[in-house]
């Protein structure tokens, strides 16, 4: 197959063509050439689009897919249609399956079930067996089998399992996520705990759960000078603390969800379970020091956070709802819309690519004549409202639905395929 892209704008700072318009020739998966401008040939498939850009693909680095055990939330198939709509070529997929990801048979069997997809999948494996939180899986295993990290994508509770765990993982150098949730002071929470949950009459997650989880763990780093990773931080705090842990010298890196950033807990008031999220939405506090800690570098990068979940899961009475939302295929155009007045495109990119690439050890795909393209087409500027009807996932339950959202996802190329919105 070839495939000859035109007059599309490049967002790659590692490349040569960086911030120039050009046409990227593609065959058999290679690009082949990169110049001015290129004549279309018979057996060539021409894209041309509005305002094209291209970059480098990207990489969300935690997603959840209910395969294997939750098929009626996800299948693997529809979590990477759903990574593709969103202009994702890889995911880090989190263990919370059943079985969980916890060996390495677990490991290689995603990575296949991916290669002769798109989108590539990145396994993490389970800090514990079975997700239990009593005993080390075998990280070791799992590492030599492909695994970029391990968490639990819950909160370790015992402190001598995560010590453990930072300990042995310092000689196979893949970061250790911390959910930061502390289960003994958010048991029971709905929401954001402050005016609005009173209001609502909910029981409220407070600032403190994450922080303390957050203090604790940067605690555990530093004794064991591990190697960490925080999920999806919510609060001023987590920030402060992070950022006074890298002044520090610990290796450590935080991201935050899209949706932690675009929307804020008055999103509850009509009792909405699409917005019952975890973390919960915060107030426009939070959400400030959050863009701030983007901007700054304290918090290295964003997650889509995609959780799918079944109707039966999800649209029931708020307090027995499951928490989480789908986000790849709103992810870019809600991210833009909040940072693109307070940040460069390319920073905002690097944010769903080479950042999160370079911390789990993967290297960033090239923009350049001779490699196999991986790459992401998009218009940063078109408006849109994001419909349920754009949602690939084979869950649609979206915060997103009926928000305005900034930029527009084309589609992707990588291994060989095109697939196009």
């Amino acid at each position: 197959m070839k495939v000859l892209i035109k007059s599309a704008k490049v967002i790659e700072p590692s490349s040569t063509f960086h911030n120039k318009t050009v046409d990227v020739l593609i065959s058999n998966g290679k690009i082949i050439e990169i110049s001015d401008a290129i004549e279309a040939k018979d057996d060539v498939i021409i894209v041309e689009k509005d305002n094209l850009h291209i970059s480098a693909g990207w990489f969300d680095p935690t997603v959840s897919f209910g395969e294997p055990g939750f098929e009626e939330n996800e299948t693997l198939e529809s979590g990477m249609a759903a990574a593709a709509a969103g202009g994702f070529t890889a995911v880090g997929m989190l263990p919370n399956t059943n079985p969980s990801i916890d060996k390495k048979s677990d490991v290689e069997f995603l990575i296949k079930r991916s290669s002769f997809n798109a989108v590539s999948i990145y396994p993490i494996g389970a800090l514990s067996k079975k997700c239990e939180g009593k005993e080390i899986s075998e990280s070791f295993d799992m590492s030599n089998s492909g695994a970029i990290a391990f968490g639990d994508d819950k909160s370790i509770e015992n402190e001598k399992l995560m010590e453990v765990s930072l300990l042995y993982n310092k000689t196979i150098g893949k970061p250790i996520l911390s959910f930061p949730k502390t289960e003994s002071i958010s048991h029971g929470g709905q929401m954001n705990e402050g005016v609005n949950s009173t209001n609502l009459g909910l029981k409220g997650i407070p600032n403190l759960s994450e922080e303390l989880r957050v203090s604790r763990d940067l605690f555990l780093t530093e004794y064991t000078e591990g190697k960490i990773h925080f999920q999806n931080i919510s609060t001023d705090k987590s920030v402060e603390l992070i950022k006074e842990a890298k002044k520090k010298g610990l290796d450590v890196s935080a991201q935050v969800a899209v949706y932690s950033v675009f929307m804020d807990d008055s999103e509850l008031e009509e009792f909405d379970t699409r917005f019952k999220l975890n973390p919960p939405l915060r107030t426009q506090v939070e959400i400030k020091a959050l863009i701030k800690g983007l901007k700054d570098g304290t918090i290295d990068f964003v997650s889509s956070d995609h959780r799918p979940k079944d109707i039966e899961r999800k649209f029931k009475e708020f307090d027995h709802a499951s928490f989480g939302s789908v986000g790849l295929e709103s992810a870019f155009g809600a991210l833009n819309k909040v940072l693109s007045s307070v940040m460069d495109l390319e920073d905002i990119i690097a944010l769903i690519s080479s950042k999160p690439r370079k911390r789990f050890g993967l290297s960033q795909p090239k923009l350049e004549v001779g490699v196999s393209a991986e790459l992401t087409l998009f218009n940063p500027e078109e408006s849109l409202m994001f419909e349920e009807s754009q949602i690939k996932s084979l869950s649609k339950n979206s915060a997103f639905v009926g928000k305005g959202l900034k930029g527009k996802v084309y589609g992707v190329v990588s291994k060989g395929e095109m697939v196009m919105n």
